[in-house]
């Protein structure tokens, strides 16, 4: 408990100072923010609290009221324009795979060590759950993940409008430009028997 303690102690200070990460800019849920280093961790019950919170990008404000408003001028290069903040903000969409983020057993351990540690800092926090309520931070958490929902689901429509308009990427998925085509399966057995 006091290994806890001092964990939040030393997250505090470092508040005003903390080095930004290396992807600052894309937004984190709660429990992605709590699991991401030690001082993520440590800062677990004061998100609890509210005092630290999450940061909603301006992209996803705008894009929650109208996700599907249709881009004007309706051509590839506007829609390329609306898709690179949104892809600042959320980090890179499933259809691009990221380079060399491969995550090996080390890097799983410790993000599931800091969001042990995270459980524990804010298992400190009595009726947490009551708490949480009180002080705001659920209310944020939802409005966190409505925006992350949001954002996601205007770049899909987006992409979506850029593939029907035979658009590059990243104004359509990467799949359409892919050197692979797409066969249709077969009709009958793969391998025939006499």
């Amino acid at each position: 408990m006091r290994t806890v303690l001092l964990l939040i102690a030393l997250a505090v200070p470092s508040l005003a100072v903390a080095q930004p990460p290396k992807d600052e800019s894309r937004i984190k849920t709660t429990p992605e923010a709590n699991s991401e280093s030690l001082q993520g961790a440590a800062q677990s019950p004061l998100r609890d609290l509210n005092v630290v919170r999450t940061k909603i990008p301006p992209i996803l404000l705008e894009v929650m009221h109208d996700p599907y408003q249709r881009p004007s001028p309706n051509n590839c290069r506007r829609i390329a324009e609306l898709i690179r903040p949104l892809d600042e903000a959320l980090g890179t969409d499933l259809d691009v795979i990221p380079a060399g983020e491969d995550e090996d057993l080390i890097d799983r351990g410790k993000t599931i060590s800091y969001g042990v540690m995270a459980g524990v800092a804010s298992s400190l926090i009595p009726f947490r759950g009551g708490v949480r309520m009180l002080t705001g931070a659920e209310r944020h958490d939802r409005l966190v993940s409505a925006a992350i929902t949001s954002g996601n689901v205007r770049r899909a429509y987006l992409k979506g409008l850029g593939e029907s308009k035979g658009c590059n990427p990243p104004a359509t998925p990467t799949h359409v430009k892919s050197a692979t085509k797409y066969e249709p399966p077969r009709k009958g057995p793969k391998y025939p028997v006499r």
